[in-house]
Formats: C-alpha cells, sequence, structure tokens
C-alpha cells in the first residue's frame, strides 16, 4: 500500500458533532486529528439550510453546547443565522481551524485489517486513520420523492436545503410538497411575496404556538456578568423536557390535553371549517415531531394559499398533479420532503473488517452498540447515531453524551496500548438494540397511529431514543471492554493479520 498522509483520528463532517468531538480531542490533549468536511465551511445543517424562516424549535440556551454557553442569544429561539454564526465562533474560539479540510467530500472508507487502521479517500486525496469518528448527521442528505414527470418540469425546482437565492419568488406561482419542520417555517416567510401558493399535504402536523421572543439586554448582561444564571436558565430548560418524556415513552394517553390546546392553536386561525378538517391531524401528538409556529396556520388563511390534502404525484408541463386529481399551474416546484435519515448515504461509502458496506450491513435496521458502534466496524463510532435522536428535546445533549463515550473509547485505547482496535461485539449490538426496541414498543412514536421518518423501511423505530437524555448520558459515560472484542496484529503469523483477542 502507497504511503499516505497519516492521523490519529479522522473526524467527519464540521457540524454541531464534528465540532464538538473536534473540541472535545483537544480537550483530552489529542491534536492529532482532521476535520473533513464536503462543503466550503463548517455549520452543517446550520449551514445547508439557508431557506426564509430557517430557525430552531429548541429554545436557544439549551441549543448550544455545555461547554461553549453563548450569553449573547438574541432571542429564545434562534434563527439559522444565529446558530451558524454561534458554530462559526466555536471553531475559532477552540482554535479548530488548522483541523479543517474543507472541499474534502469522503468518496470511500475502508478498513485495513493487516495495519489496523482506516484508509480514506477524499475529493482532495487519500490518508489513513487509526479511528474515524463520522459526524454526518441524520439531516445532511436531502431527500426528494421520485415523480413522474418532474424532470421535465420548465420552471425552478428545488430543495428547502438547496434553497435558490438567486430565484426571485415575487409574484410566482409556487408549490410547496411537505408539512414539516421546514415547509412550517417557509409557508409564513415566502407567502406574503409569491402570487400563489399551492401547499401539498400529505399529512398534517399538529403545530403548537412558538413562543418566541427578543431577550432583552439586561438579560444578556446578567448572563455575561454572572454565568450560573445561564446554567441555570439552560438547567431549567432540560429539567422541563425530562418531566416530559413520560408521556411520549409510556402514557402516550396523557398527550390528550396537549392535542387540544394544539386544536385550540388552529381555531384561532382558521376559520374555515373545511380547511380546519384538512389540517386537523388524524393520529395522536407526538408521533411525528410536535411543531411550533404561531405564523403558520395564519399564513394558510391567506386569499392567496390553497392547501391540497394530497401529496404530489405528478408533473405534466407547468401543471402540477395531486394524488386525489387536483391540479395547479406553478413556476416553481420547493421541496421540503425531509432528509435520508435512515438510508443515509455515507452508510454505502464505509467499508468494514468482512468487506460489506455499512449500507449491506444496516439492510434490515440501522442499529449500533450505544448509538455508537457498529459490529464489524473496528475504530469507527458515528455521532448522532440509531436510536438517538429525540422527539421532544436539544440533541446537543445527546451529541454531548456520544462526545463522552467517543473519549473514553479513545482513553481505552491508550491503556490497552499498542496498535489496537475495538470492534462491538455482535452480541453486545443485538442486545443493545434488542432492549431499545422494546422499550420502543409502548412509545407514541411506535403506537400513535402515523408513518415519521422515524420508521425504517421495515416500519421499525431506528431513529429515536426512548428514554429520557440522563438516561443516555449514564449509558455512555464509559465504554465497557466486554461489549467489545479487541484486535491486534500478530507478530506471530506471517504479515500483519489480525486475531482477535477476547476480553471477559
Amino acid at each position: 500500500m502507497a504511503e499516505h498522509e497519516h492521523v490519529r483520528v479522522a473526524v467527519v463532517g464540521s457540524g454541531f458533532g464534528g465540532l464538538g468531538a473536534a473540541v472535545r480531542l483537544r480537550r483530552e490533549g489529542i491534536t492529532d486529528f482532521v476535520v473533513l468536511e464536503r462543503a466550503g465551511g463548517v455549520g452543517g445543517t446550520w449551514r445547508d439550510n439557508s431557506y426564509p424562516g430557517c430557525a430552531c424549535d429548541v429554545p436557544s440556551h439549551l441549543y448550544s453546547f455545555s461547554f461553549a454557553p453563548n450569553p449573547e442569544w438574541p432571542r429564545t429561539f434562534s434563527g439559522q443565522e444565529h446558530i451558524r454564526a454561534y458554530l462559526e465562533r466555536v471553531t475559532d474560539v477552540f482554535g479548530l481551524r488548522p483541523h479543517l479540510r474543507l472541499g474534502s467530500e469522503v468518496k470511500r472508507m475502508a478498513w485495513d485489517g493487516d495495519q489496523l487502521r482506516w484508509v480514506i479517500e477524499t475529493a482532495t486525496g487519500t490518508l489513513t486513520a487509526d479511528l474515524v469518528v463520522s459526524a454526518t448527521g441524520p439531516l445532511s442528505d436531502p431527500k426528494i420523492p421520485a415523480i413522474a414527470g418532474l424532470d421535465t418540469f420548465p420552471g425552478k425546482v428545488f430543495h428547502s436545503a438547496r434553497w435558490d437565492h438567486d430565484f426571485d419568488l415575487r409574484g410566482k406561482r409556487v408549490a410547496m410538497v411537505g408539512t414539516g419542520a421546514s415547509a412550517i417555517q417557509i409557508v409564513p416567510a415566502v407567502q406574503p411575496q409569491v402570487g400563489r401558493l399551492t401547499l401539498f399535504q400529505r399529512t398534517p402536523p399538529w403545530v403548537m404556538p412558538r413562543v418566541d421572543r427578543a431577550i432583552s439586554g439586561a438579560e444578556r448582561g446578567l448572563h455575561r456578568a454572572l454565568p450560573l444564571t445561564a446554567r441555570l436558565r439552560r438547567g431549567l430548560l432540560w429539567g422541563i423536557r425530562e418531566l416530559q418524556v413520560q408521556a411520549f415513552t409510556k402514557r402516550p394517553g396523557e398527550l390528550g390535553f396537549v392535542e387540544r390546546l394544539a386544536k385550540q392553536n388552529m381555531a384561532r386561525a382558521i376559520k374555515d371549517p373545511a380547511l380546519r378538517a384538512k389540517l386537523t391531524p388524524d393520529y395522536r401528538i407526538g408521533c411525528k415531531r410536535i411543531l411550533l409556529s404561531s405564523e403558520y396556520y395564519p399564513a394558510l388563511a391567506r386569499p392567496n394559499v390553497d392547501v391540497v390534502a394530497s401529496g404530489l404525484s405528478e408533473v405534466r408541463g407547468s401543471t402540477v398533479v395531486a394524488a386525489d386529481g387536483t391540479e395547479a399551474e406553478v413556476d416553481a416546484i420547493i421541496f421540503g420532503t425531509g432528509f435520508h435519515v435512515t438510508d443515509m448515504p455515507i452508510a454505502e461509502r464505509v467499508v468494514g473488517a468482512d468487506g460489506r458496506t455499512l449500507a449491506e450491513a444496516w439492510k434490515g435496521g440501522m442499529e449500533a452498540l450505544r448509538g455508537a458502534s457498529a459490529a464489524g466496524f473496528p475504530n469507527w463510532m458515528t455521532i448522532i447515531g440509531p436510536n438517538t435522536g429525540l422527539g421532544n428535546s436539544s440533541m446537543i445533549l445527546m451529541i454531548e453524551s456520544q462526545l463522552n463515550y467517543m473519549a473514553d473509547f479513545v482513553r481505552q485505547l491508550e491503556v490497552l496500548g499498542g496498535r489496537v482496535a475495538l470492534d462491538a461485539r455482535p452480541a453486545a449490538v443485538s442486545a443493545w438494540n434488542h432492549r431499545v426496541q422494546e422499550r420502543m414498543k409502548r412509545t407514541v412514536w411506535n403506537t400513535g397511529g402515523c408513518n415519521s421518518w422515524y420508521l425504517d423501511a421495515g416500519g421499525r423505530n431506528t431513529t429515536i431514543w426512548p428514554g429520557t437524555t440522563g438516561e443516555f448520558r449514564r449509558a455512555t459515560r464509559r465504554v465497557d471492554l466486554g461489549e467489545y472484542e479487541v484486535l491486534r496484529p500478530c507478530a506471530e503469523q506471517a504479515g500483519d493479520a489480525a486475531v482477535r483477542e477476547a476480553v471477559a
């Protein structure tokens, strides 16, 4: 094998997960690492999603690293530009720019069992690494459904995560496809400027008011002068959400009260009974992520908006056709149709110890030990892996828990010494996944009567964590070597064939 640059750790992605991993590595005293990023800047989903109205539905003081508090958040719910600026500051404050390899999309990662390292082919060259931390994130690759005739549409077509800022929407006839978290922000942002907006809705979401406000200068000054106050604010926001988890995971029936509040929220803005019927979900609230907006329903009630309670099925020239036969003439089609979450493209580029890709290993559904380690992929970890998603709180909490696990993984490699790799035992992965799926059976995400992006093609929930963030933090505090096999090169054998050394 040709000689390539070698690093101790290669981090893939520079969103919250990748930058968090980089900071944690430096805090562990590790500086021999790179952050491979396919784009030209950091930020992940908060770089890619720049559509009008883009904002977070988690309070600002909870949607930030505990080790990098920001007393200057301007609003209780931050906009995309504020979050991206925060990530840029994290990159600078923690000295991460020398580690960045921008424009270095990973084309292939393959495990070299003889050398006990990963060979990583990128757009800018090849390198090797002892450990790979994959932080590409589940909301990074947009999904556009296969629509008959879409390729012949003469107008403009783009996904919400690839917004075309050069296209002027003013006066245009626009089709918005989808009613997820992005769409309910886009609709009120563009409704005042477009000529006509046709919303194609397969399934109506549950929408609660978004109680957003400017954070006063006095509040920001207090947080600057007394950092403890910001920590208390964060702790309160966290605690409230921890208390809510029981309703989602064990007692979905308790969510009926929240449903009544959501219906009242709709009734205040939607006076037309026919439109209200279209917008009323037929599944339990919480089965899909509860969306927050105080502008979505008022926008739908405007005279230049049509709601089609059916998905887009066909395009005929400039005419878009819904599954129920409804037609509309449009100049542009905007897809707010989500991402490849349970079928992440990066999985097709990761080749494990037995020559299988991660996508092949996960053909029956994603699963990883403690959401991080997949069997047959030594010294490979993922941030925001299978069953680490949340339905009601901040993903930064889960990311930081996985960073704890990553840090201890690195420490265990140091303690074992020499050239060594850890490979999750299939039995340990299976046992962990079995426990997770058993707990999932009674949750609202599995019993609420909806078909959400939380479920994979087989109908299994491989994305959500069925517990509190505190539980997950305890579960990922330490690496249990009993759940791994230790791989070492064997000097007694010809070459450097790896043998597996069981750890009791």
